[in-house]
């Protein structure tokens, strides 16, 4: 790749940035990474407002490129604590089977209902940390790029849900786009 094909804008560029910059692009050319082509673009949904603005962000990107639109949503394990009651039984193999059920069908439909026509499009439910699940289908897919939206989340929010964007951020083996929510 050559090097007229990095743009970076900063608001404050300094020698030390410079030089940052310079290694980072010898670093890219010599591990053989090159952003472009973008074939395939992992979004996770959790069916919420804000992902589905990162829905939009990754169907624009793959009408651009013509890359192939990976959905996926994850079921977040349940946590069953025991019951000091007799006959308080709950059938946890029934339960994560319908939301994995539920979850693929809620996929059929925002691909119906959200995504452009043309596009390539496989879905994926996945059961497990969603950070977790999301970072590893990048690495057994070979996404491109994730595309994920953020909620916003600051302070207790943040403390006590976490972040899954920023996690997959930080651990994501691809480049990451995210959007704030608007």
């Amino acid at each position: 790749m050559p090097e007229s094909d990095i743009i970076i804008t900063i608001d404050k560029w300094n020698r030390e940035t410079e030089g940052k910059v310079r290694k980072k692009r010898r670093s890219i050319k010599k591990e053989g990474m090159n952003m472009l082509p973008i074939r395939k673009i992992l979004c996770p949904t959790d069916f919420s407002e804000p992902s589905f603005v990162g829905l939009k962000d990754a169907n624009e990107l793959a009408d651009h490129f013509s890359a192939e639109l990976i959905l996926v949503h994850v079921v977040s394990p349940v946590h069953i604590y025991p019951s000091v009651q007799p006959g308080a039984g709950f059938n946890l193999a029934r339960y994560l089977k319908e939301m994995v059920d539920a979850s693929r069908r809620s996929l059929e439909k925002v691909v119906k209902d959200r995504t452009l026509p043309d596009l390539q499009v496989r879905i994926f439910v996945l059961q497990g940390s969603p950070a977790d699940q999301i970072i590893g289908l990048a690495k057994s897919e070979e996404v491109d790029v994730i595309v994920t939206a953020t909620h916003g989340w600051t302070g207790w929010r943040r403390f006590i849900f976490g972040s899954v964007a920023e996690k997959v951020v930080r651990f994501a083996t691809c480049p990451v786009v995210t959007g704030p929510v608007p």
